[in-house]
């Protein structure tokens, strides 16, 4: 398998496993998806880190397999393609990217799908699809203008160029830059802080944040203020309330 999920400490880690660069295949992606909706169904995982390895996150598609695709064999394809993506960004837990290396193209569109991303100082990001005379397929033009804005994702996407990590993090591509041999430790130890966090609350925390950056801000609050009165039925809410009268803020333990 190109892709394995992990488990420790209620974090799963999703491992790209294709060396040397973590091409994304067709094997690739569909094993992706499979494993962030099994992420996004296991009670064991409550938190996500998508890693490459030491080496590199991933360098984009397999140019070779897609070479070889005609239009007919991509309008078939390219729904598929962005459902793995999707799928990724749709786990209904907190995701952090952990950066090392290249993280281009697919990569770098995978890398868009976490809430949090996790750079490595010898990191390079990109969308070089304009290179190839193709535009990014998995999501780029769209996730990335919501992200760093549309004029900087427009640079990135007309030119090409790579960014550093530094440039990454001044244009919030990236939200932490760490040695390189920090990364996935940062990174895990970020998820599990927050795999100690309530469920149900992060849940509802995530999806106001993106249902609500895709519709006006009257349906954003009402999306809001649905999901705040539903944690009014949950245990989480009623251990972390009586956690805060009994004890103080900040030592709720919560199941």
């Amino acid at each position: 398998m190109t892709v394995h999920l992990e488990v420790a400490d209620g974090v799963g880690t999703i491992r790209l496993d294709r060396p040397p660069m973590n091409a994304l295949d067709v094997a690739t992606q569909d094993r992706l998806r499979e494993l962030a909706e099994e992420a996004g169904r296991r009670d064991d995982v409550r938190a996500v880190v998508l890693w490459g390895g030491e080496k590199v996150f991933a360098a984009g598609a397999d140019i070779k397999e897609m070479q070889a695709m005609d239009h007919a064999a991509m309008v078939v394809r390219s729904k598929a393609l962005q459902d793995s993506f999707t799928a990724v960004a749709q786990i209904p837990k907190p995701v952090v990217a952990a950066l090392t290396g290249y993280a281009l193209g697919g990569g770098c569109e995978l890398a868009l799908c976490a809430d949090f991303r996790i750079a490595a100082e010898n990191a390079k990001l990109g969308q070089p699809e304009i290179l190839l005379g193709l535009i990014p397929g998995a999501g780029g033009t769209q996730r990335l203008a919501r992200l760093v804005g549309p004029s900087k994702a427009k640079d990135l996407i007309f030119t090409g160029r790579h960014v550093k990590a530094e440039e990454a993090l001044a244009i919030g591509l990236v939200d932490r830059v760490v040695p390189a041999d920090e990364v996935y430790a940062q990174a895990h130890a970020w998820a599990a802080r927050l795999a100690a966090g309530p469920a149900l609350a992060l849940r509802a925390a995530k999806e106001s944040v993106d249902a609500g950056l895709e519709a006006d801000i009257d349906t954003g609050l009402t999306i809001e203020r649905n999901w705040f009165a539903g944690l009014f039925a949950t245990e989480d809410r009623e251990i972390g309330m009586r956690s805060f009268v009994e004890d103080g803020p900040g030592k709720a333990k919560f199941l």
